[in-house]
């Protein structure tokens, strides 16, 4: 019989008032006990609507059920054969927004905890530590990769297991893109990262980093030098700014540059490593998604007294994870909503305050939300050391510069075919954030599929 409580098994989780101090995972995960409880509230819907859900279409009930039956193994073969990199997954996802968004349970209830049972697959075979070995035919054609985040490393890992010889080329020092640079290690360690980038890598798939496409070798020259098909996944890396007087000073960054610099230079390590990310007892955030929290979570942990999130809009129009909001709540994080940035203001260069006007909401506007609307004479200062922005990015220019014949949409993301990820240049293609702009891991690793599924067909065919 089906298990049929309302709610999730809870995910244990550190408190709030300890993992706000330090970097280590706040959800600690589920136990095969606690797993196998959750799996048991699937009902194995016959038209399985969990699965119009998932951008990789992952066979969501079967793998559940091999959980319930503890066949963890079979579960964790079978997440794999639409999704490289589980673990991710599982724990990054909006599923409430995609297969749990379609899970029945939800009607009356909470739906089945999709993620956290497929996170618990993927860290359970990951514990046993298993060397597999995967036969793969080559059939020596050449394919590049360009950007080693969700979108490329989920391209090349499909390519590679068609028999195409793959390079991978990552404009940094590290591989995973946003995955290691963009997203906290209390969300996503950096290890566990690696761990998946590394299975990919053992089908063969090839990694060059230190590469800039479009500065150290263009696209025209990778095509030259023999690859006959290259797919684009180099994300939306160039911050945006609201362009108001102050950003210039001391004190002022952009989310990107910010949640980089401490992953990149392991100020996630911080106090054991000295943080090379200097911040002041009070930091305001501007914005109110993903990457907006991340942020003040990431400088609460660093030891700012004081963090707020400064949105213009209501708390119901937050466009972050409930998740994520929940859990920066919990870690002290200051909800300033209804407020919007106008000043940053600075002393001897550096930030000192920033100034706000109180907001009110009016009629919907383009994207269906509300009009936030000032208050007129409702202007404030708050008393600030630092500031980081969190509003958005759009992909660096670089690669449409450099590329003739290469579309590309008025504020830079590359143009494809919906279905193919074909771009206007024969044999390029791409797909993630370089073409939708900041959005989220699964429907980057959706494009990367789509893209490889392509690249084969037209490949074949030679």
């Amino acid at each position: 019989m089906p298990n049929m409580s309302l709610k999730k098994v809870k995910m244990p989780e550190q408190e709030a008032d300890v993992r706000n101090k330090n970097f280590k995972e706040v959800a600690l995960g589920y136990t095969l006990e606690q797993a196998q409880e959750e799996a048991t509230r699937c009902l194995n819907c016959r038209h399985k609507p969990c699965m119009n859900g998932c951008p990789v279409g992952v066979p969501i009930p079967e793998f559940i059920q091999h959980v319930a039956q503890g066949d963890i193994e079979a579960a964790y073969h079978t997440i794999k054969r639409e999704n490289a990199l589980p673990a991710i997954c599982g724990r990054v996802c909006p599923q409430e927004n995609q297969c749990e968004g379609k899970c029945v349970r939800a009607i009356k209830g909470e739906a089945v905890g999709i993620g956290r049972l497929e996170r618990f697959v993927a860290d359970y075979h990951m514990a046993l530590n298993k060397e597999e070995t995967v036969e793969i035919e080559k059939n020596h054609h050449k394919v590049a990769i360009v950007g080693s985040g969700p979108a490329g490393i989920t391209c090349a890992g499909e390519l590679a297991k068609r028999g195409y010889d793959v390079t991978v080329f990552e404009a940094l020092h590290e591989t995973g893109g946003v995955l290691v640079y963009g997203i906290p290690e209390f969300r996503l360690p950096k290890a566990l990262v690696a761990k998946e980038v590394d299975n990919v890598k053992k089908l063969g798939v090839h990694v060059e980093t230190n590469v800039i496409v479009g500065r150290s070798i263009t696209i025209d020259e990778l095509k030259d030098e023999g690859y006959e098909a290259i797919f684009v996944g180099s994300g939306a890396g160039l911050p945006r700014f609201m362009g108001i007087p102050g950003e210039n000073l001391n004190g002022v960054y952009a989310a990107n540059e910010f949640l980089t610099r401490v992953n990149l230079m392991k100020a996630y390590q911080f106090p054991n490593h000295p943080t090379p990310v200097k911040i002041g007892e009070k930091v305001a955030v501007i914005g109110g998604g993903n990457v907006a929290m991340d942020a003040a979570r990431t400088a609460k942990r660093l030891g700012a007294k004081e963090v707020y999130i400064v949105y213009r809009r209501g708390e119901e129009e937050l466009p972050a994870r409930k998740e994520e909001i929940h859990h920066a709540k919990e870690e002290g994080i200051i909800f300033k909503l209804l407020n919007n940035p106008i000043a940053i203001h600075g002393e001897d260069g550096w930030v000192k305050s920033m100034e706000c006007v109180e907001m009110t909401l009016g009629e919907p506007d383009a994207s269906g939300r509300r009009r936030p609307v000032e208050k007129e004479g409702s202007e404030f200062l708050l008393e600030v050391g630092t500031v980081i922005e969190a509003i958005g990015q759009s992909p660096n220019p670089l690669i449409r510069q450099t590329t003739p014949g290469l579309e590309t949409q008025k504020w830079g993301g590359i143009i494809v075919e919906e279905e193919t990820m074909a771009t206007s240049k024969d044999g390029v293609y791409a797909g993630g954030d370089v073409v939708t702009g900041a959005a989220t891991v699964i429907l980057a690793m959706g494009a990367g599929k789509n893209a490889a599924k392509a690249i084969d067909e037209a490949l074949s065919k030679k």
